[in-house]
């Protein structure tokens, strides 16, 4: 599938089939994913693999009660590692590694798409709870829980703000 095309076609997914992506295809996934650009090329995320319903269940609590999230066959849950981006201070801490993470994020949303998944990102959960439930240490921090699995039916694409009215040149 083309890059372009491959944007076209995501969309968040909350309706999961029964079948599971195979191993192969998460480890694809989490490949791919970790090319994303990163700080310093310091790399300062790490991946979670869930497939174990309780803690989808949990998950799923600590995040407003989304249930897809228990639906969904595996979620791989991104986090920040304070610890590696520890060079950039600071900064480092409170954005840095945010945006490693979500630059991976975008890349496992597309590369579930190029395989014929779906996800959804959530990033509306309780980072406490979140980190209880998987046993975290302090210095590595959950950002984004990524449901992902064959999506049942297909969902209407959402409208878009024009470009022209978000693209501003030089000033505001």
């Amino acid at each position: 599938m083309e890059l372009k095309e491959t944007i076209q076609k995501r969309y968040s997914v909350r309706s999961f089939s029964d079948k599971k992506p195979s191993s192969d295809i998460i480890s694809e996934i989490i490949k791919y994913a970790h090319l994303a650009p990163s700080a310093g090329n310091l790399q300062a995320r790490d991946f979670i693999i869930v497939d174990n319903i309780e803690i989808k269940k949990e998950l799923s609590r600590a995040a407003l009660d989304q249930e897809f999230i228990v639906e969904a066959p595996i979620n791989i849950v991104v986090c920040a590692n304070l610890n590696r981006i520890s060079p950039y201070g600071a900064r480092g801490k409170e954005l840095y590694c945010i945006q490693d993470s979500a630059a991976a994020v975008e890349h496992i949303l597309l590369l579930a798409v190029d395989n014929g998944l779906g996800t959804c990102w959530v990033g509306a959960f309780n980072e406490n709870e979140a980190s209880k439930i998987l046993n975290l240490p302090t210095h590595v921090r959950p950002v984004a829980i990524i449901p992902i699995g064959y999506p049942k039916g297909r969902a209407t694409t959402n409208p878009r703000i024009d470009t022209k009215i978000l693209t501003h040149y030089n000033k505001w």
